[in-house]
This record gives C-alpha cells, structure tokens and sequence, in this order.
C-alpha cells in the first residue's frame, strides 16, 4: 500500500463502517494485524499509521549489531502486513490526540477522524534527560534507526574504538554490551554501566551470578553506579570513564508528550493508564499496549515479551468494539516468562524464574526462536 496523500483522511470515502486507527508499527500491533489476517479481518475500516514501513524486530537487534544477522534480517514489513489484512498504511507520525473528537494529528499536517484508536508506538528515549548531553550518546530508542545511528557513529570515528560503554543493566543493555564485544573482538576496553541497582535488576540471584562470570569471561568490566556526563566527561559514580570513544544507553522507554497533552489518563510517568482489556481509563474508545501503556490492574513490566503477547487479546478487543461480537479479553502475564540472553556468538544464558543456565543450547533456542517469529509474518505477507 502507498501512502495517502490528502491531508483530510476523513474525506476519503463516505463513512459506512467504523474507522479503527492502529497508530504505530509495535510488537502488539503486529499481533493485531497477523489476527486479522488469519481469522478475517473485522467489519471496519482500518488505517495503520506508522512512521516505518518496516519494523525491526528488537530481539534481533544485538546479534545485528554483533554481525551475527544480516541488516534485514530482523525487519517485518508492516505495510505489507496492513494491505493483507485489509487495512490502509499511512507513513506518517503521530503527534497528537484529540480523544475525546476523536481525530488524530500527523507529523506532515494530516488530520485522522477514527471511531476507535489503538497505540503501540513504543516509549521514547530518555538518555539526555537521564545523563544528559553528549555527542558520543548513541540511544537505543527510537529502535528503527538505532542499527543506522551506531554504524554512521562508528563510521565517524576517526580510529577504531579504544573504548566502548553501555549504560542501562537491564537485559536490553546487557546483550549489547557483549554484541559490542563479539564486533570488535579483545581490543577495546568495555564497560557496562548498570546504575546504582546493578545488572539484571529483579532477577534472581543465580541468573546474576551467572552474568557475572559471563561479563568477566569476556573482559567487560560492570560499575554499579549511575552514570553522568558533567563538564563534557563521562562519569559512573564518582569515576571517570576518559577517554571514552561511543556510549551506547540503554535506559529503558520514557512516555511520550502527546498522550497526556490530548489529555488522555497517564499514569505519574506519562505512560497512558489501561485497564485489564488495554483501554484507556478515561476514554475506553482508546486502547493502547507495548511500552506506551502501564496497566493499572497488575504490574507488567515494559517487555518486548509482553508486547507480543498481548496483541491477541487487543486483536480482540477492537474486533468486539467495532462489530460488538465476541467479548473482551485480557492478557494475563504467565508467573515467569522465558528470557535469553546472548553472551556470544553461540551461547546465551536462559532465565526462567528462578533457574538461569548458561550454554549453547539457550542461544541457539534464541536463533531459532527470533528466526522463526520473523519468519511468521514474512509469510503472512505473502500469503494468498
């Protein structure tokens, strides 16, 4: 599907059926539209708006980074994915709301009337608020264009690094710290700034202690400590890390402005409020899930796990909301979910609650797990 060019949306066709606005190309979204592939889509017209027409899946990104993929292999063509489950693809950006005139504002000055809007844009970055800045800071987010904004940076340098950080211990911030390593080999320093709560916080202490061993296994030094840039150098704690050539932070996902601003229910850090069905507790026309969203009911962390997970029971949701069949849904995190971890070319540390193993036989579950997840939707999109 092509973009559309009239900067009234609304104007297009005659309004028969409900208009449902997909509003960003996230993990959840592509649940949604692979749901509607299969089991037909719902009695609405729907409209994807999305910045990308691709999106690259984030569990792929520090093997991409690590050479381990080719630089497609992690994208999912959402534009292909929308036209076969009969929805049109808008390349665009959202930057405002207006939930209750239920009308969405783009980037380029178009205006989106919607009956019912669903948001998986993802969070922002937060490294400049955080640590602040930097010309060296290499965020993660936005994840799309992460893999561009460190190979131009890399590129850049006027020699090859001497010395590489990552900042966040989360699991995001762990795995590119060793795909930085599996790049450039033994010869430059790296070092892995965790904050003040260490590496894997919330995780159990078996799967810390193994980290730990993998981190000095592979010569990268971790400091417990938050990190800094004051005066144009780079601190952890009360230490300076100079000279430092690339910093790549990895801090997890902040809330964007415009939810708040059009004046939907967030929660105190800006994240839109949703109940147990993703709707918006002030504007139950309004869904949204990924790391946009915090759940009031339960606590459910900001995972790429759960963004998945959850775009089953949203497929739903907006298939009851726009025919009034079927019922609403909820998704209900499992007790403990399965994360992996990459600590090398070919081994990873698996974490199920509890219990962590360290070996090949967790990475190459992790290869075939993210191959095959990728490999789902190339083949909806050519389905027939």
């Amino acid at each position: 599907m092509t973009s559309l060019p009239l900067r009234d949306i609304a104007c297009i066709m005659p309004k028969t059926s409900p208009t449902i606005v997909l509003v960003g190309g996230g993990h959840a979204h592509l649940g949604v539209l692979a749901d509607w592939i299969r089991r037909g889509s719902p009695e609405a017209r729907t409209i994807m708006l999305s910045l990308q027409r691709q999106t690259r899946y984030s569990g792929m990104i520090p093997g991409t980074l690590a050479g381990e993929y080719g630089r497609e292999e992690g994208l999912i063509d959402v534009a292909a994915l929308a036209g076969r489950a009969g929805a049109e693809f808008v390349e665009d950006r959202c930057i405002a709301i207006d939930p209750a005139g239920r009308t969405l504002a783009t980037a380029s000055g178009q205006r989106i009337a919607f009956d019912y809007c669903s948001i998986d844009t993802g969070g922002v970055g937060q490294a400049t608020g955080t640590i602040g800045e930097d010309p060296r800071i290499v965020d993660v987010r936005p994840i799309g264009t992460f893999l561009a904004r460190i190979d131009e940076r890399i590129a850049g340098a006027a020699q090859r690094p001497r010395h590489l950080a990552v900042v966040g211990g989360g699991a995001g911030g762990v795995e590119l710290a060793f795909a930085l390593r599996r790049r450039f080999g033994s010869a430059p320093r790296i070092t892995l700034v965790t904050g003040a709560d260490g590496a894997l916080p919330g995780f159990g202490n078996r799967a810390r202690a193994l980290l730990e061993r993998e981190l000095a296994r592979h010569a990268i030094g971790a400091l417990a400590d938050n990190a800094r840039v004051e005066a144009g150098t780079f601190y952890a704690g009360g230490q300076s890390l100079e000279p430092l050539d690339i910093v790549i932070t990895s801090l997890g996902a902040a809330a964007p402005e415009w939810p708040a601003q059009g004046g939907l229910a967030v929660d105190p850090d800006g994240f839109i409020a949703v109940d147990r069905h993703q709707r918006s507790l002030s504007h139950p026309h309004v869904l949204a899930a990924g790391d946009v969203a915090a759940r009031q009911d339960m606590p459910v962390a900001r995972s790429g796990v759960h963004a998945v997970h959850s775009g089953k029971a949203l497929a739903a949701n907006l298939r009851h909301l726009a025919t009034g069949r079927g019922r609403l849904r909820s998704y209900r995190p499992r007790p403990a979910s399965l994360y992996l971890l990459s600590t090398g070319p070919r081994t990873a540390i698996a974490i199920y609650g509890p219990i962590a193993l360290r070996g090949r036989w967790p990475g190459t579950l992790k290869r075939w797990i993210d191959r095959r997840w990728v490999e789902s939707f190339a083949k909806l999109a050519q389905s027939v």
